[in-house]
């Protein structure tokens, strides 16, 4: 559930008292519990449908609090049970209209651990879905499915289906796509990534390979560590070399 910040009147974020917010105060509050959520996405959603913001005469958009429910329950069956936004529609009309419908679950979806939520510590293996699963998540065809595995973007395990991390790459190679990136733009994208894997590799190596087990759990937690301080600084020389700030 939502929970609305305690800020000033210039926040942007609350809705107190019916009080309309921009897509920016938008953001802020579903990047509470969706940190990977953006504007761009905020937009797409509502081209297709899934919340009608008012507009000012200027044509800006306001939304109001029930509108960011709305938006966190898309997110949040997006998330939890791969659902392509028709089926998402379906569903929360039902709802508007007083029904008591079951969320649909297409494929027998499972919820998994990854970066869309927490990892479940009593499953020491990630849940791992299915293409039609995966497809549905991302909302892509067979073809647009194979052409991303075809360039190594997405890959899938030795046993078949794609873990909690394919599905979110799954989604934002389909997220660049609506700007006319295609695969083959991302191919510089995945080389620097697997530089950075392999330079956290060369790192945690050592630890690996230490006769102490609390060492070698050490490593694991290293490991992490790297990955987030990898991300956290390609995101920020991202964002210098454009000139601008997501937050």
């Amino acid at each position: 559930m939502l929970h609305t910040p305690t800020g000033g009147a210039g926040s942007g974020t609350a809705a107190e008292g019916g009080r309309l917010m921009s897509i920016g105060g938008v953001l802020n509050q579903l990047r509470e519990e969706f940190p990977e959520v953006t504007i761009s996405k905020i937009r797409f959603l509502e081209s297709e449908g899934l919340v009608e913001p008012r507009r000012t005469p200027s044509g800006y958009r306001k939304f109001t609090a029930g509108d960011v429910e709305r938006l966190a329950q898309v997110l949040r069956m997006q998330r939890d049970h791969y659902l392509p936004l028709k089926v998402i529609r379906e569903h929360l009309d039902a709802l508007s209209r007083g029904e008591q419908p079951s969320l649909p679950a297409p494929g027998g979806s499972r919820e998994l651990p990854g970066s869309w939520g927490e990892p479940d510590p009593e499953r020491p293996t990630a849940a791992r879905v299915g293409r039609a699963e995966l497809m549905a998540a991302a909302e892509v065809s067979e073809a647009e499915l194979a052409e991303w595995e075809s360039y190594g973007l997405v890959t899938p395990g030795p046993e078949g289906g794609f873990d909690a991390e394919s599905v979110n790459v799954a989604r934002l190679v389909a997220d660049l796509g609506r700007f006319g990136l295609e695969p083959r733009h991302l191919r510089a994208m995945k080389a620097a990534a697997d530089r950075e894997a392999g330079l956290v590799e060369q790192v945690v190596a050592p630890l690996r390979l230490h006769r102490n087990p609390q060492t070698r759990a050490h490593a694991e937690a290293t490991t992490k560590e790297l990955a987030a301080l990898s991300v956290r600084l390609h995101a920020a020389l991202v964002q210098t070399a454009l000139g601008v700030r997501l937050h």
